[in-house]
């Protein structure tokens, strides 16, 4: 596979070149490519491999534990784990009861809806779910897209039976999407929400929720139903003469308190309770507060009666035909991939703290399944939570039984302690949604992205303001549609770079990058970072010949493709090549390969295309394709020395 080239005319001037052959693999096989591009994309984390020479009993065992992963921790139970997974679930509890009724309320939903979907989802999510520290339950961000979405079409104050029932059938379509991404394994197709276009979408939409609270906190009865916020602002200010002094003393004073509570939390994480609690001490303190003062009888506007008692069931109401079809099932897909790129999130950072991994599969079907049970129990949408999941991870929290003791705490609220938020004010409960907003608005991740990737901060900025200024949908769209433009520029203009040597090693660097690579006389070397196909193959073909213009004041007699970074080529590329191969050979130019990766050189091989270059311009390293070429053309010189001195 090497043999010796010679450098010179003689044996004084001899010196000898191991030159290696590259390697052309045996051929896999149009089934086996297909079964390697199949697991590779589906199964990349090889879920099959833990049945491997097991008996049938165990392999029962060990499906049932990967379906049902409370079937793994549940037996290695102990009382310890108990004490941290009840402080923990109450804890959360603690939270989830404020946060349910005013999510609720901003999905223009009845409050009690949010209760239930802090009741039912976090039993199936501590289930099926692999993560141990997720805190599930209803978002804001869910919650105004969900109303925003449906609200669209249905009015909610106009026919809220039918606003309600579409909630609920949305909620069944996001579970279903959910749970098929998941049982498909889909994955992958969440990753084209980029972290950029997550923190855009979620900065705009906390923006936008945290304006739609001035309806509570000025104690307006009536408020523009659109989100951005030229409307919301002038639907404020033409209203100014029915701003309520009492409601907005309220909101004010709890929404100080809120973030005396959490600034006090962050300087002292042993204090993270203080924070977690301040919600419900709020509802608490604002209800007395109301209820002593009967501020509801002189303008504040209160919560009223919640129903008692625990989810009816809601399947017969889910509706799967008739006009308002299209707008269920776009609500649940937005929605879907919204929350569940949202839950992943959560939950792998929480991981990643605790050293463990998630299965980012069975987390979609978890995620799914508790939706789709959700939507059966009178709940709508529900995922990983940032905030409730924080609070359970500072509480100390060992399983998902914490998700138990919080459905649990929740239960004993809906079948028992309900009355007592009668005179809960809307003030407080826009407080509060305010101020987990607000604390969602990271200025500094904006400008680590400017920093790090202008082109991310753009997909940020666009989404951003896309939410801002028009709707979460179209803040959306604007934030993915960059992010895949920016995919399709990398694709279709992949980088290309010319190379040179590295003084006193025998390694070839980008010159751009290393400036005092040499530049090796009468070639040019040069890297392509992308594999070639169709999208690319045109441009690459142009750009390469650039470069070669770009050379004329210096002579030339070969070019050197690097080929490592190529990691395949199709027939549009291979065709690009042949007829690059044809320009350089009319301008008299040898074209010369280097380190073509196994899928490459297969390919050319199979077209015959190493045949019509020449296999002995095919090289191992492009090392060797230089010192072959350098001594190739000396011996080229020194012949036609002789043949001018005969």
């Amino acid at each position: 596979m090497e043999g010796p080239l010679e450098r010179g005319r003689n044996d004084a001037e001899m010196e000898i070149v191991t030159v290696h052959c590259v390697n052309v693999p045996p051929s896999e096989g149009i089934v086996r490519e297909v079964k390697h591009a199949v697991k590779e994309t589906l199964f990349p984390d090889d879920p099959f491999r833990q049945f491997k020479n097991q008996p049938r009993s165990r392999q029962c065992v060990l499906g049932l534990q990967y379906v049902f992963p409370i079937f793994e921790w549940a037996p290695k139970y102990s009382l310890n784990l108990l004490k941290s997974d009840v402080l923990s679930g109450i804890t959360i509890a603690s939270l989830a009861i404020p946060q349910g009724i005013s999510y609720a309320k901003l999905a223009n939903l009845p409050p009690v809806m949010g209760l239930y979907a802090s009741f039912v989802p976090p039993l199936i999510y501590a289930m099926m779910g692999s993560s141990k520290d997720l805190a599930v339950g209803t978002i804001a961000v869910v919650s105004l897209l969900l109303g925003s979405v449906i609200g669209d079409e249905v009015s909610p104050t106009e026919k809220p039976e039918l606003y309600i029932t579409l909630a609920m059938t949305a909620t069944f379509f996001a579970g279903v999407f959910q749970a098929a991404l998941g049982i498909f394994r889909l994955g992958f197709i969440i990753d084209l929400l980029s972290h950029a276009t997550i923190e855009g979408y979620m900065t705009g939409s906390a923006i936008v929720v945290s304006l739609q609270q001035l309806k509570g906190i000025l104690g307006l009865e009536k408020f523009t139903e659109e989100t951005d916020i030229i409307s919301v602002i002038t639907s404020a200010s033409k209203q100014v003469h029915k701003w309520r002094w009492q409601s907005i003393i309220l909101g004010l004073g709890f929404l100080i308190f809120l973030f005396t509570a959490r600034y006090i939390s962050k300087r002292r994480k042993s204090l993270f309770w203080v924070s977690a609690a301040a919600p419900l001490t709020s509802v608490i303190l604002g209800s007395l507060l109301v209820f002593a003062t009967r501020a509801d009888k002189h303008g504040v506007q209160i919560v009223g009666t919640l129903k008692k008692g625990i989810n009816p069931l809601s399947v017969g109401k889910l509706v799967f035909h008739g006009e308002y079809l299209g707008t269920s099932l776009k609500a649940g897909l937005i929605i879907g991939l919204i929350s569940l790129a949202e839950g992943l999130a959560v939950g792998r950072t929480f991981a990643l703290l605790k050293n463990y991994q998630i299965d980012g599969n069975k987390e979609m079907v978890a995620i799914g399944m508790m939706n789709i049970v959700g939507s059966c129990t009178s709940c709508y949408v529900s995922t990983g939570a940032f905030s409730r999941t924080a609070v359970n991870f500072n509480a100390g929290c060992k399983t998902a039984a914490s998700n138990i003791v919080m459905a649990i705490a929740i239960m004993f609220t809906l079948l028992f302690l309900t009355p007592l938020f009668h005179y809960t004010p809307n003030a407080v409960l826009s407080a509060i949604i305010a101020s987990a907003m607000l604390g969602l608005i990271d200025i500094h991740s904006a400008i680590h992205l400017w920093k790090v990737d202008k082109i991310d901060f753009f997909v940020f900025l666009g989404g951003s303001l896309g939410v801002v200024f028009g709707t979460v949908e179209i803040g959306l769209i604007i934030a993915v549609s960059i992010s895949l433009v920016r995919l399709l520029m990398h694709v279709m203009r992949p980088h290309t770079a010319v190379l040179g040597n590295v003084p006193g090693t025998s390694v070839y660097r980008g010159r751009e990058q290393y400036p005092d690579a040499i530049r090796v006389e009468g070639i040019l070397i040069l890297r392509i970072d992308s594999a070639i196909f169709f999208a690319n193959s045109s441009y690459l073909q142009e750009r390469i010949m650039r470069w070669i213009e770009d050379e004329e004041e210096n002579p030339l007699h070969y070019v050197i493709l690097d080929m490592g970074p190529v990691t395949t080529i199709d027939a549009s590329g291979i065709s690009a090549l042949e007829e690059l191969k044809k320009k350089l050979d009319l301008r008299r130019l040898q074209l010369v390969m280097a380190n073509p990766r196994r899928q490459t050189i297969e390919k050319l091989n199979n077209s015959k295309f190493t045949e019509i270059l020449g296999k002995k311009w095919v090289f191992l390293t492009v090392d060797e394709a230089v010192v072959t070429c350098k001594t190739l053309f000396h011996r080229e010189v020194l012949d036609n020395a002789d043949q001018v001195t005969l």
